[in-house]
């Protein structure tokens, strides 16, 4: 089976692709509801699909948006990743990030001339361990992270844009969205678990002690400034080259 990465503006996302969304989003989380996960892809601007290339069916997707916080008299932008997943048979698959590394490098390239540089930034939630560990992979500079304290200007965009996204669940201590009961979702048993093996990770030992609720649905915010010199030759090798991905600064 031959898998591709598709960038797909919101609008185009079939019917049909929305139940096969929810389907797999079902497989691996328990707690999932139909009218959440419409709202969230609703509101997004962007699909990333992970595809059969013959067939069109889809084996992961990752929801894409920008929007705004104001911070200290000025406005930031952030790349918000919403629900995200893969299916585990094809983990080892690059394809979905390769799109959503192209994407990024679209914006910035986008935004260059309109903004200070790091006020556009990648904001990241995290239920599960192996989301996290996509920022010490892709890039230099991310925050919060195990073998730096968090900058007292770091923790405010963090905090500038937890807090307009979630204005009703951000824990401004722990840097944490606080699951709601009603519409919580959780990873599955045997999904990403965080074994005594994965702990002598230290990114995943972090993740860990700073997002104890994960299990319960909790996500930790994160942030990486998106510039071209924070992404590693890492992430560089696996988004490949960069073809013209159309509507995106009309979308900005």
């Amino acid at each position: 089976m031959k898998l591709e990465g598709r960038l797909c503006d919101i609008n185009d996302v079939t019917d049909s692709q929305r139940d096969q969304m929810f389907a797999l989003m079902e497989r691996n989380y328990l707690g999932m509801r139909r009218d959440v996960f419409e709202n969230d892809l609703d509101e997004k601007q962007w699909v990333i699909q992970l595809v059969d290339a013959q067939a069109g069916d889809i084996y992961g997707f990752s929801t894409q948006m920008v929007f705004e916080a104001p911070l200290q008299g000025r406005t930031i932008k952030a790349l918000f990743s919403g629900d995200t997943i893969i299916d585990p048979r094809f983990w080892g698959n690059n394809n979905l990030i390769q799109v959503w590394g192209r994407l990024a490098l679209a914006l910035i390239d986008t935004t260059a001339d309109a903004f200070f540089p790091g006020e556009l930034y990648w904001f990241l939630i995290s239920k599960g361990y192996k989301t996290y560990r996509y920022l010490p992979v892709f890039f230099h500079e991310f925050f919060p992270r195990f073998d730096i304290d968090t900058p007292p200007d770091a923790r405010a965009v963090i905090d500038a844009l937890a807090s307009t996204k979630y204005p009703d669940q951000y824990d401004f201590k722990m840097g944490v969205i606080r699951a709601q009961e009603r519409e919580a979702c959780r990873l599955r048993e045997g999904v990403a678990e965080v074994t005594p093996a994965r702990l002598a990770d230290p990114h995943v030992r972090f993740f860990e002690e700073h997002n104890p609720g994960h299990a319960r649905g909790d996500e930790l915010c994160c942030i990486a400034p998106l510039t071209r010199p924070n992404f590693t030759r890492a992430a560089y090798r696996a988004i490949g080259p960069e073809p013209v991905l159309p509507g995106v600064s009309a979308c900005l």
